[in-house]
């Protein structure tokens, strides 16, 4: 487990005590303190106890979560979790428990005081009494305190349990091309929910089972007082539905607005040249501005509306306890209550509804919480069930009649694509412009759906792979080369944890980008991405690929590599198409100009998503083109009618 915060085992029932210890490790300390790891060595939980207080503390991952709660629907991994912290759950219900127990000293203070000191005159009596409510109140703060800081690492609890999972949600999303808005709706819902986890909403909703408590106190001083308490918390509860039902929609619309002005956003920073060089700033910005102003007005509606609850409900509270003084007043005039009952029935009346109040006061908080938790549970969370480890591929690709789809369809625009190559191969996949090359390559990788068919590598098919391991065997260069915000090095090696320089440099240099990057401000290190430098299209190409080189995978595919190349950088490309081959790896390049041809030993030829004719590279060439040396204006091979 990462992070100050273990997680907490199922309830069982037959343990039949509340984990307070987990309570007191999240209030006091770190997991990775002595003294924390103590008491997780004693946890009941099998995720997070441990053998002993040395080992180093697991990782609860979504997988097994859902495997020791079989019950839970696997569509709502925020109850997923939540289940797994209902013993700290409990724990919080019996601190607000006390808390409100507690929260009857100043009112019965009151009474003491008027009806008691007032009337015998004893200062002892008084000090006895304040001693005692002082040490109560401090008690109660400390409680509330601890309340807090354990419902703030819940929420920390439930973001560390599903950010990875969101993470990798958002990218299926991207590939799957449902993705809404700007895409990243699912990175502020669990915003949301960890906020709301955190902060007063969830204490209100532990305060509100106490409504009736207080009420009944009420009764017990006079029916009267009882039943004006109940109609003021019938007033509020019908104001707390209201607000419910004027917040639900607002919150929901304003929410699609605002991820589809960010999605313009978005858009416009990520085309800003072409914006400014087709004059498309105020057109795009109108767009922008549309969006934005809808945001704009149901945020404002839905405030409006939460304002004037919020309002309404605060003046109603001191009526409210005008009117409780009032009939208190009224009963002490006829000798039906002593002065002190009339101060603490208007008190304990304030302090019932204050739940309501504040429940009114974050209702806003309690929608989006809702709305962001629904949609949570439609999201797709990849299975991360353990696979067995396959060894690195070193021999074969084998493609059996396969279809790709793109993502969300059913309809294949590839299909029928049959080949095998042995290590030491590499295939030149040529056709016409939308024949079907680039959705290939993207169905090599998994980035598209295989409908149909097979691909296998040593002749396990490639879903046997996790995405992780089979990554590691893949090398890809798409055709719209995006770095990340980091150096150059980084890059290169994919970002790993424990980069190896020299693979680092090894994959540059047979990149042809060594030289290129030691020019750079700080060479290697040089800091690379939206706000850093700006590198050129053939910049970008060579990085990324010896980004696609690095750690000699066995399966390289190269999706129009040298289409923003110069002389120097396609002969660097023929030279990494060579070093593959002679390495033993596979390599598969998606080319229009016939440079990138000098070096496979095989062509595929694709036309209108479909397979012609595949085999070796000067036989497919003899077929495809009538003449071999005929290249198009545009620079790509001219293609004419196979012929048999």
């Amino acid at each position: 487990m990462k992070g100050p915060l273990p997680s907490s085992g199922p309830f069982d029932p037959g343990m039949g005590v509340v984990d307070l210890k987990l309570a007191f490790v999240l209030s006091f300390g770190s997991a990775t303190e002595p003294g924390s790891r103590f008491l997780l060595h004693l946890l009941p939980n099998p995720c997070c106890r441990l053998q002993s207080p040395d080992q180093p503390l697991p990782e609860c991952t979504m997988t097994q979560i859902a495997r020791r709660n079989p019950h839970v629907q696997a569509g709502d991994p925020v109850r997923m979790v939540l289940r797994q912290h209902r013993g700290t759950l409990v724990g919080v219900a019996i601190f607000s428990a006390i808390i409100n127990i507690l929260m009857l000293t100043s009112p019965i203070f009151m009474m003491q005081v008027y009806d008691r000191v007032l009337t015998s005159r004893s200062i002892p009596t008084l000090v006895s009494l304040l001693v005692i409510a002082t040490a109560l109140l401090v008690l109660m703060a400390v409680l509330d305190y601890l309340r807090s800081g354990i419902l703030a690492r819940i929420g920390i609890a439930v973001d560390r349990e599903l950010r990875d999972s969101v993470f990798v949600a958002v990218v299926e999303q991207t590939l799957r091309r449902d993705a809404q808005g700007d895409g990243q709706q699912v990175v502020r819902d669990l915003d949301s929910v960890r906020m709301f986890l955190s902060g007063p909403g969830l204490v209100a909703l532990f305060d509100l089972p106490w409504i009736p408590f207080y009420l009944l106190v009420c009764f017990a001083f006079h029916p009267l007082l009882g039943y004006l308490s109940l109609a003021g918390a019938i007033v509020l509860v019908v104001l707390m539905v209201w607000g419910f039902a004027v917040s639900k929609r607002s919150a929901m619309l304003a929410t699609e607005a605002l991820s589809q002005r960010n999605a313009w956003m978005e858009g416009s920073r990520r085309n800003a040249e072409s914006l400014r060089a087709l004059g498309m700033v105020s057109n795009i910005r109108n767009q922008w501005r549309d969006a934005h102003l809808t945001s704009l007005i149901e945020q404002t509606a839905g405030s409006e509306a939460g304002g004037k609850i919020t309002a309404f409900t605060k003046m109603f509270r001191i009526l409210l306890q005008l009117l409780l003084l009032a009939v208190g007043a009224y009963l002490v005039v006829g000798n039906l209550a002593t002065p002190g009952v009339m101060l603490a029935a208007s008190v304990l009346a304030g302090r019932a509804l204050a739940p309501l109040e504040q429940a009114i006061g974050q209702w806003r908080q309690f929608v989006q919480y809702r709305e962001a938790r629904a949609r949570l549970a439609t999201l797709k969370i990849p299975n991360e069930a353990s696979r067995t480890s396959l060894p690195s591929p070193r021999q074969s690709l084998v493609l059996s009649d396969v279809a790709v789809a793109p993502p969300g369809s059913h309809m294949a625009t590839l299909q029928g694509v049959t080949l095998a190559l042995q290590a030491g191969a590499a295939v030149a996949v040529v056709g016409p412009s939308a024949a079907g090359k680039s959705t290939l390559a993207r169905g090599l990788v998994g980035a598209w759906p295989i409908v149909r068919g097979e691909i296998r590598l040593d002749g396990a098919e490639i879903s046997q792979w996790s995405p992780d391991d089979l990554g590691k065997a893949i090398g890809y260069l798409p055709q719209a080369v995006d770095l990340f915000d980091g150096t150059v090095s980084q890059n290169i090696a994919r970002f790993s944890p424990k980069p190896d320089d020299a693979a680092t440099i090894e994959a540059a240099k047979l990149a042809g980008a060594h030289d290129m990057i030691l020019k750079l401000p700080q060479g290697y290190d040089t800091r690379i991405g939206d706000s850093h430098l700006a590198l050129s299209a053939g910049q970008k190409q060579r990085i990324g690929l010896a980004r696609a080189l690095y750690g000699s995978p066995f399966l390289v595919i190269l999706d129009e590599p040298n289409s923003n190349l110069d002389g120097e950088g396609e002969a660097a490309l023929c030279r990494a198409i060579r070093g593959i081959r002679e390495r033993g790896g596979i390599a598969v390049v998606m080319a229009h100009r016939p440079s990138a041809l000098a070096e496979v030993s095989h062509a595929l030829y694709i036309r209108d998503g479909r397979q012609v004719v595949f085999g070796p590279q000067d036989e497919v060439m003899r077929k495809i083109v009538r003449n071999p040396d005929v290249v198009g204006k545009s620079g790509g091979i001219t293609a004419a009618e196979p012929t048999s």
